[in-house]
């Protein structure tokens, strides 16, 4: 008998004890149960060793099959970094992308981004955290961080891919009840809807070189941008959004864009990557595609 042992048995004994099961196990590597027992009990065999304990009701890691297991995954994460290695220097992206976006802007922009990427470039995965956590790059093992907004300094590598534009927004209904808006000042007697996250609510907007402050009168007050978005649907007042939030309503006609002309500074986004001595092809071919494809105004 063949006692070689395959990567794909390793490979396997590392799905089931990272998931804890054959059957999550077998969902994670695109078969079935009976093929993942089966390569596992091949595995057995040919070390002469138990590795997993079986039951009707739970799987556990016997001494021996820990101690495969950490050499199993050691032993992976190098051909990975081996394969990575040679497809850096043929500039071919492969492997798993994992990236962290905020929840909003992550769902309505970076999603189609993804789409776009894996469509492209059929070799490679794409694991996707959409949170307001702030994740740690480099210890988190993320390859890039889609931020919105300003970037703190850190060590980390950054490069700016566009800006987001906020504008005004009411519902066609609010506008029919309440009359037309055609100065600023008349915010201020308007119901608003308010994204406040903290603190009192204010609206700082320019028109070309001009700047004012507005004090909105909060008919609603929240701190979560799609709620807001939802009520000014409603017809609950004028709200202050991202323009990538309110696009597909304007396309609907759901909403109406009020004051044009007054706006705030638009935000940048960025995407932010560990390094650019060594940028994997994976990452470098997504940001520039993301560049690309970013149409925000």
């Amino acid at each position: 008998m063949d006692t070689t042992i395959e990567i794909l048995e390793l490979r396997t004994l590392a799905a089931v004890v990272t998931s804890g099961t054959f059957t999550a196990a077998a969902e994670a590597l695109g078969t079935d149960k009976a093929h993942v027992s089966r390569i596992v009990t091949r595995l057995e065999k040919k070390l002469g060793a138990r590795l997993l304990e079986r039951s009707t009701r739970r799987l556990s890691v016997t001494e021996i099959g820990r101690e495969v297991y950490e050499r199993a995954t050691g032993i992976l994460q190098a051909l990975e970094e081996t394969e990575n290695s040679v497809a850096q220097s043929q500039g071919k992206p492969i492997g798993t992308l994992k990236l962290t976006a905020g929840p909003e802007f992550g769902v309505l922009v970076v999603n189609a981004w993804i789409a776009s990427y894996l469509r492209e470039y059929p070799d490679v995965r794409v694991e996707a955290e959409f949170s307001n956590r702030v994740a740690d790059i480099i210890h988190e093992g993320i390859d890039v961080a889609i931020r919105v907004g300003r970037l703190s300094d850190s060590e980390l590598s950054a490069r700016k891919l566009g800006e987001v534009a906020y504008h005004f927004y009411a519902s066609p209904s609010y506008l029919r009840e309440r009359g037309p808006i055609a100065h600023l000042e008349e915010l201020e007697d308007h119901d608003s809807v308010v994204f406040t996250p903290r603190g009192a609510p204010h609206w700082t907007v320019f028109r070309d070189r001009e700047k004012k402050t507005v004090s909105p009168k909060p008919k609603y007050q929240v701190n979560n941008n799609q709620a807001a978005l939802g009520m000014t649907v409603e017809g609950m007042g004028v709200c202050l959004l991202p323009s990538f939030m309110a696009a597909a309503a304007v396309r609907n006609r759901t909403l109406d864009i009020v004051l044009p002309e007054w706006r705030p500074t638009p935000v940048p986004v960025h995407a932010v990557f560990p390094s650019t001595r060594y940028l994997a092809p994976k990452v470098r071919a997504f940001v520039d595609l993301a560049k690309a494809q970013f149409r925000v105004e």
